[in-house]
């Protein structure tokens, strides 16, 4: 099959043919219809978490079940699937109590990667899901069947930046209507918090970001107001929006230790921050300490959303079907893999929302 290998953190992918071991036990063999770019993609394959190459990355993906291990019990040749990085065993501490997002069970797949290349040596089965190729060997629990009804290119942001983003406010804040929320960054997952915020009937709904092409985008995702931190002072206008107070909730959607720390400011007395957006290792924020305890504010992280997939999924894909989540309009542009380093370049420079690979 072919796929597009990191072979140097910073440099093009290269496409390659690889082998693919069948699945084994509780592991399914899925033939991808469609792969979309996540920026944990990208900061991957720079290096910003580090790890081992070669590797195959990409983790926000849909297709049709191909082929099953012995003991998988979900799932059937034929079933159309969102493909996700999220694995869980139903048994763990974790799981147990709900936060199947959190599992800390170790997988055959975790100790060996499934992927060869032509010489029989391994490559790096990318964010447990290397979906940037053909095909990919996933373990039971990372799947979700969906209607053969859904556009399997809408499916796949299912993956990630729907759950992340829409999870962090409806599972991991819990956000009561009438609540004002802030969401900083509005690519992907951001517009995803937006939607949830709309989803949970908060108001205002205020989205910040330094590219006003987003910000116009954002309005259509449920956005009550956009903010340009570089044409406004973003403090100012929080407040003039919400009596004066700040914001109940911000939402801290890019991967950057300066936006958290600012997120601090927004906040009223009693405020959550929610951490969403992964910063690269090292990556610090400075938090005035006393500000926690004297004003009671709050800084939590969201893991995906906080997801059960078997639970969120569903729902979101009735959702769709209703006209009340929006998925085909986060489709930038669609690509074919041999196309995917001209794909992930046009992430990088802002131009859009998701990118998707389709094979």
């Amino acid at each position: 099959m072919k796929a597009a290998v990191c072979h140097e953190f910073g440099e093009p992918l290269v496409l390659e043919e690889l082998e693919l071991n069948s699945p084994q036990s509780g592991e399914v063999r899925v033939r991808l219809a469609a792969c979309a770019i996540c920026h944990s993609d990208i900061h991957y394959m720079e290096g910003a978490w580090g790890g081992t190459l070669p590797a195959v990355y990409g983790h926000e993906a849909s297709g049709i079940v191909e082929q099953v291990g012995p003991d998988v019990v979900l799932l059937k040749p034929g079933d159309h699937v969102v493909v996700t990085l999220l694995r869980s065993c139903g048994r763990c501490f974790f799981c147990i109590r709900g936060e199947p997002n959190m599992c800390e069970t170790s997988f055959p797949l975790d100790r060996k990667s499934c992927l060869l290349d032509k010489s029989g040596a391994s490559v790096v089965q990318g964010l447990r899901t290397a979906a940037f190729a053909e095909q990919v060997v996933v373990e039971q629990s990372q799947l979700v069947k969906i209607p053969q009804s859904l556009p399997l290119d809408s499916a796949s942001l299912l993956a990630c930046g729907v759950i992340t983003g829409l999870g962090a406010v409806v599972n991991t804040a819990r956000v009561p209507s009438g609540s004002s929320v802030v969401v900083i960054g509005t690519g992907g997952v951001g517009l995803n918090s937006i939607q949830g915020a709309r989803l949970s009937g908060a108001q205002p709904i205020i989205a910040v970001d330094l590219v006003d092409g987003k910000l116009e985008a954002a309005k259509n995702f449920g956005a009550t107001h956009g903010v340009n931190p570089a044409e406004q002072d973003l403090v100012t206008v929080v407040r003039s929006l919400t009596d004066g107070r700040g914001a109940d909730f911000v939402f801290v959607t890019v991967g950057s230790g300066q936006a958290i720390t600012h997120s601090l400011a927004l906040l009223r007395r009693g405020g959550t921050s929610v951490v969403v957006g992964m910063p690269a290792s090292g990556v610090k924020a400075s938090i005035e300490a006393v500000d926690l305890a004297d004003t009671s504010k709050t800084i939590i992280g969201s893991k995906m959303g906080s997801t059960r997939l078997r639970v969120d999924v569903p729902k979101l894909v009735q959702l769709y079907q209703a006209g009340r989540l929006k998925l085909d309009e986060l489709v930038t542009q669609r690509y074919a893999l041999d196309q995917i380093n001209e794909a992930i370049a046009a992430v990088k420079r802002a131009e859009a929302l998701r990118n998707v690979i389709v094979f």
